[in-house]
């Protein structure tokens, strides 16, 4: 079965069920509950967000900026650990900006770009509460068939591994030798598998910023 399907499938279950939710509750089974408690939750951390922030705005954008160079490129110095993902990041800038009208040009650029990251490996602790009513409401509650008390159904604690990955792309007046804005894409990595699509994301919604301010008069 075709993956796009089943998930456009499940979003417009889940935004159907948002809005009779209250509704449903009453008629649904035990494990109808627990089916869309997990199909939420699966939907919801499919599309972890990014936040983009805007700093270092040491002198507005007073002009266009048709032409641009990238320092790291020029250079050659990493933003990134990995080299895969550090030229991956260096033609797809480099695309976005030309794709918006901006043109390449090491010489004499209008602005100056430079890239790097953060990438921090960090740990998360999720309780899991035991209910100690689990059959609440569904059968008379036996206290022979459960024990509040056992090491069973104490609450447990999960640790994940994830990364707090930060997408940093300066903009920088060459004439002036100033900041125009210092742009960070901040986003969580909980798969190594979707490390280079989140960097992808990351830089999309980090040069969109820049663009928004920046229009291209068409030559």
């Amino acid at each position: 079965m075709n993956k796009q399907f089943v998930f456009s499938v499940m979003k417009e279950n889940l935004t159907f069920l948002k809005g009779h939710l209250f509704t449903l509750l009453p008629m649904l089974s035990h494990k109808s509950i627990i089916l869309i408690a997990f199909l939420s939750l699966l939907y919801l951390s499919s599309c972890s967000s990014i936040e983009v922030f805007k700093e270092n705005t040491e002198i507005p954008l007073s002009r266009p900026y048709q032409s641009f160079v990238i320092v790291n490129k020029e250079l050659n110095i990493k933003g990134f650990e990995e080299n895969f993902i550090d030229e991956m990041v260096r033609i797809e800038l480099q695309n976005q900006l030309e794709a918006a009208g901006m043109v390449y040009d090491a010489k004499r650029p209008d602005v100056v770009i430079r890239y790097n990251s953060n990438e921090d490996p960090r740990k998360k602790e999720t309780v899991n509460y035991a209910n100690p009513y689990p059959l609440w409401g569904y059968r008379v509650y036996d206290p022979w068939f459960f024990n509040p008390y056992s090491m069973q159904n104490m609450n447990r604690v999960s640790v994940s591994n994830y990364e707090l990955l930060q997408v940093i792309v300066d903009f920088i007046d060459p004439v002036q030798d100033k900041y125009l804005m210092t742009l960070t894409a901040v986003t969580e990595v909980t798969n190594p598998k979707s490390k280079q699509k989140k960097v992808i994301k990351s830089l999309n919604s980090a040069t969109q910023v820049f663009l928004n301010s920046n229009p291209i008069n068409p030559k």
